[in-house]
């Protein structure tokens, strides 16, 4: 089986910054979707996230390099037959070539409920070995982990993502209400095969920034230009949303900084509901417009008090 160290091309000593770089290296050459006429690097694909499964969480690095589990992520055999790496694990003569003793962990514990010599006739096996590891629970594969980056548009619409698995299958993932960038998505059975069946997939989501529309909760913010004419005398103008234009009213005489608002129009919640579209007005002049200079020039002399006064300036 596949020491994880080496299939990521790392040493044992490696930090955890290392095992990511050197994991999204290889995830983003091996990738099935930049590999759909080469088999071997979808297969490779999985080893490789395989692996980074076991060395990207402290708890199964720590059981892999003790050998309590292999490179599968699998529990390591009590008894290490077949051997493990570094010499642990096995069966060697005991003193004056009889019976045995374990390398390794004290298996006395294990030895004692297996090997009873009391009651039953005496000396002999209680139950023997035909009954061992019966009622163990099989291990499943390991799970497998991917991550799906999504149109900002997408996630606050709540638009199905498709995504291509290890295999080179794809499926067609619904997104969860409430969404936030490094949420996961568990794909039940769609990990690694073994003897309990097969892993999960484990998919983080990530939304990708928008050049226009930003967040903040459940809402989505917009910037939205408008012209001197439009912001003195009123208009109504298309205006971008998630899920396409739609026309909003700007109130005449309306300043830079005015926020209106489009009910509905963001982030869906877990409870059903919506936030909202907030849109920011932001006067948008002309450079060096002759009419305009002319008309500011003659009506600046105009008593129209201090806009600053309330600041105290």
């Amino acid at each position: 089986m596949a020491d994880p160290y080496t299939t990521l091309g790392v040493e044992r000593t490696a930090s955890e910054a290392d095992i990511k770089k050197a994991y999204r290296k290889l995830a983003k050459e091996l990738h099935p979707d930049r590999n759909k006429d080469n088999p071997k690097a979808s297969d490779r694909f999985g080893k490789v996230t395989q692996a980074y499964d076991i060395l990207n969480d402290k708890d199964k690095r720590a059981r892999f390099d003790r050998g309590e589990i292999d490179g599968d992520g699998n529990p390591a055999s009590p008894f290490g037959f077949g051997g493990q790496a570094g010499g642990g694990g096995g069966f060697r003569p005991g003193p004056g070539g009889q019976g045995f003793q374990a390398d390794g962990p004290d298996l006395s514990d294990i030895f004692e409920g297996m090997f009873s010599g009391g009651g039953r006739g005496g000396g002999g096996f209680s139950g023997g070995f035909g009954g061992f590891g019966r009622n163990r629970e099989q291990p499943k594969g390991a799970n497998v982990l991917y991550k799906l980056d999504v149109p900002f548009t997408d996630a606050a619409a709540a638009k199905p993502q498709r995504i291509t698995l290890a295999d080179g299958k794809t499926i067609d993932l619904k997104l969860p209400a409430g969404l936030e960038s490094g949420a996961q998505m568990r794909l039940a059975g769609k990990g690694q095969p073994g003897p309990g069946g097969n892993g999960d997939g484990i998919v983080t989501l990530e939304i990708e920034p928008h050049r226009f529309f930003s967040r903040d909760g459940d809402n989505v913010l917009l910037d939205l230009p408008i012209s001197l004419s439009e912001a003195v005398l009123g208009a109504s103008v298309r205006v971008p949303t998630v899920e396409g234009a739609v026309m909003l009213t700007v109130p005449k005489g309306s300043s830079s900084g005015k926020v209106l608002r489009l009910r509905g129009r963001g982030f869906h919640r877990k409870d059903g509901t919506r936030g909202d579209q907030m849109v920011t007005l932001m006067v948008d002049l002309p450079v060096d417009d002759d009419a305009l200079i002319e008309f500011v020039q003659g009506w600046k002399d105009r008593d129209l008090g201090n806009p600053r006064g309330d600041m105290g300036v």
